[in-house]
């Protein structure tokens, strides 16, 4: 018995009761866990989802959104005035995805055949620190660092041991890193100290230095397998 099976809309679906198979049912498709990624930190219009993910042609977008939409997963809102524009958000229920998108994330950086020169989008650099935080790094720390990632700004704030990421600015943060996010991986998780980035001018470091020096020394890139 074939456990794959084609629906009258073409789209092909997993004839099987594992709550696994119906996952992939809803993500499976190219493209769709990746859409669920940039709409992680909070809506986004439809360029803003084309630009985090530059593979994408506007079709293909149109259809996985659709997709979702039909899903449960996202669905479209109105950002107020001045704005009125449509954008698009996870719904809770697609918000609790976090978890599995992080740990798959996690999992797939084990491969050898990761490959750190390819594209890396804003927001996946700002889940990747939740991702790959030291917890013994962190220790004892409490800081919010704010990222100005070229036109978007993010904060992030570590607490107890738990790191929140968000989409958005903060009053007074205690460091502010500017550049982007090619800038950010050699410094994060390749060892590079983050006042060689800055003299070359890839970073800008404004606030407490220590604070941002000890922040970006937080990460790490698991082990790979043997």
């Amino acid at each position: 018995m074939k456990l794959e099976k084609v629906t009258e809309n073409g789209r092909r679906r997993y004839d099987d009761a594992c709550g696994a198979a119906l996952g992939m049912d809803y993500v499976g498709e190219r493209w769709a866990l990746l859409l669920m990624r940039e709409l992680l930190l909070g809506p986004r219009r439809f360029g803003e989802l084309r630009s985090g993910l530059p593979g994408i042609s506007a079709n293909v977008l149109t259809q996985r959104l659709t997709g979702l939409e039909a899903a449960g997963i996202v669905r479209r809102e109105r950002l107020p005035p001045p704005a009125s524009a449509q954008v698009y958000a996870l719904t809770p229920w697609g918000m609790e995805s976090e978890p599995v998108v992080l740990a798959l994330g996690r999992w797939a950086l084990r491969s050898p055949a990761h490959d750190t020169s390819l594209p890396f989008s804003r927001v996946s650099l700002m889940l990747s620190l939740r991702m790959l935080m030291v917890q013994e790094r962190a220790a004892g720390f409490t800081a919010t660092v704010a990222f100005h990632l070229g036109e978007e700004r993010y904060v992030a704030r570590l607490t107890a041991g738990d790191l929140r990421v968000w989409r958005g600015e903060v009053d007074a943060p205690d460091a502010i890193l500017a550049g982007e996010t090619a800038a950010f991986k050699p410094v994060l998780y390749g060892g590079m100290p983050l006042a060689v980035a800055e003299a070359t001018g890839r970073i800008a470091v404004a606030g407490n230095r220590a604070v941002a020096e000890r922040f970006t020394g937080l990460f790490r890139l698991p082990d790979k397998v043997e």
